[in-house]
């Protein structure tokens, strides 16, 4: 698969699907995300009880899920210094450019994105099923990015990146898996120990602590009563 094909398959449309920021606590975040597309909590994760399962199927509509992450005002490319997750699996394979961090810019044209892509380049695939892997720290200086909609290359150096566009803000950031079509037919990933710089999205019941019940809800979209309710819901599912 070319470059340029991985490239143009992008569905950058889903940069509109970006949150309202709001500051994500140190160590662990509260409530910092919103699931979009075809994204559901399920249990268990990794070394937690809750994963996000994304998934991507020709038959099931939006055939995209995603999960966006809330980021802290003020955010600026130079900032943004730690990037990993925790993926599994379930159903196809990476492939595609998904699944990937989607990290939304304002440059002096408008909204843009930085791509970064989780499984082993230099084509990003395949991916073994069935077990857990780590990406290892994707915002790292040697780690090799796709700028290529800011004006830079598909292979971007993140340290060139920072130097280049560092002063661009940072609006959103999101984890995409939009890539059916060049897996089979259905690619299904979970997520869990999402790292942002120092904020950790587990997607369990810690993060109803601290005021986190609040701004959290269910997967249909209903609202906690009160920490207790939140947490048996991250217990239980229900």
């Amino acid at each position: 698969m070319s470059l340029k094909r991985i490239t143009r398959n992008m569905p950058i449309a889903l940069a509109a699907v970006v949150s309202a920021m709001l500051c994500v606590a140190t160590v662990l975040a509260a409530a910092g995300y919103s699931l979009f597309g075809d994204a559901q909590l399920v249990s268990p994760g990794y070394n937690s009880n809750t994963a996000a399962q994304i998934r991507s199927d020709a038959t099931t509509p939006p055939n995209y899920g995603g999960v966006d992450f809330k980021t802290p005002a003020g955010l600026t490319v130079a900032d943004l210094n730690n990037l990993s997750t925790d993926y599994k699996f379930t159903a196809g394979t990476c492939g595609a450019g998904s699944p990937r961090f989607q990290v939304n810019v304002t440059t002096p044209s408008g909204p843009k994105n930085i791509f970064v892509y989780i499984g082993p380049p230099p084509n990003y695939n395949p991916c073994a099923p069935g077990i857990w892997s780590n990406t290892g720290n994707l915002a790292a200086p040697t780690n090799l990015v796709d700028s290529s909609q800011l004006g830079g290359t598909f292979y971007d150096p993140y340290a060139h990146v920072q130097a280049t566009y560092g002063s661009y803000p940072v609006t959103g950031i999101q984890v995409v898996v939009d890539s059916f079509y060049a897996v089979g037919g259905t690619q299904t990933a979970l997520i869990d120990n999402v790292v942002i710089n120092n904020a950790i999205y587990t997607f369990d019941k810690e993060q109803c602590k601290d005021g986190g019940w609040q701004t959290s809800n269910r997967v249909d979209g209903s609202p906690f009563k009160n920490q207790g309710d939140c947490i048996q819901y991250f217990n239980t599912g229900k």
